[in-house]
């Protein structure tokens, strides 16, 4: 039974690690961001991008000094009513 547990275990560590992070948030501005995540994405609303974009901020990188921010402008989604 020991060795179900630790093959238990690792798939557990493996799903929390590889899970996708979903849109948790969006702010106005890119300084509302305090600490952002490796892998987490976060919509910015600040105007830096063109009309129907918004900008999108993801941490991509992890290093000593802390994770690396990527910014891009992405189409907004609006739902359809």
């Amino acid at each position: 039974m020991p060795e179900h547990r630790g093959l238990f275990s690792l798939m557990a560590a493996t799903l929390i690690v590889v899970s996708p992070v979903a849109y948790a948030s969006q702010v106005s501005r890119e300084t509302d961001i305090v600490h952002l995540r490796l892998g987490e994405r976060i919509l910015v609303d600040d105007g830096s991008c063109p009309a129907g974009e918004i900008k999108e901020v993801a941490g991509t990188k992890l290093t000593p000094a802390g994770v690396v921010r990527a910014r891009k402008c992405i189409p907004r989604i609006r739902l359809k009513r």
